[in-house]
């Protein structure tokens, strides 16, 4: 299996985090206001690699648009089309779920996450 090669410094990508994080303060203002959007991006990317570099494989797509989008999870590998297991939310919601202040469980009970697949399940991975 090919290891997943980063585009963000992963310092770069702790301290966007980090910055959105403090932005969403307190919890319920999710998502952050005042958030520059490139700082989101970077955010977004750098945890996206993270779940890729925790959880490497092409069996499951996350898709957070319009930042980025990955593979992960070992499994069969999906290589035309649209894969069987897609997931995919606004940045908001992923980087509340990376980063602990929304459950995986509670951001697809309320429809905020779609996930479609028998291996487009996140839960054991985040938060980050």
């Amino acid at each position: 299996m090919a290891v997943s090669r980063r585009r963000i410094d992963i310092e770069e990508g702790r301290a966007a985090l980090a910055a959105w994080l403090e932005a969403a303060v307190p919890a319920s203002e999710v998502p952050a206001s005042g958030v520059p959007r490139a700082v989101t991006a970077t955010a977004v990317r750098y945890s996206l690699e993270e779940v890729t570099a925790r959880a490497p494989g092409n069996s499951v797509e996350v898709r957070v648009p319009p930042f980025g989008v990955t593979q992960c999870v070992e499994g069969p590998r999906h290589t035309r089309g649209t894969p069987p297991n897609v997931i995919e939310c606004d940045a908001a919601t992923w980087l509340a779920m990376v980063t602990g202040r929304l459950s995986w469980a509670d951001a697809v009970a309320s429809g905020n996450v779609a996930a479609s697949g028998l291996r487009a399940d996140l839960s054991d991975l985040l938060p980050l």
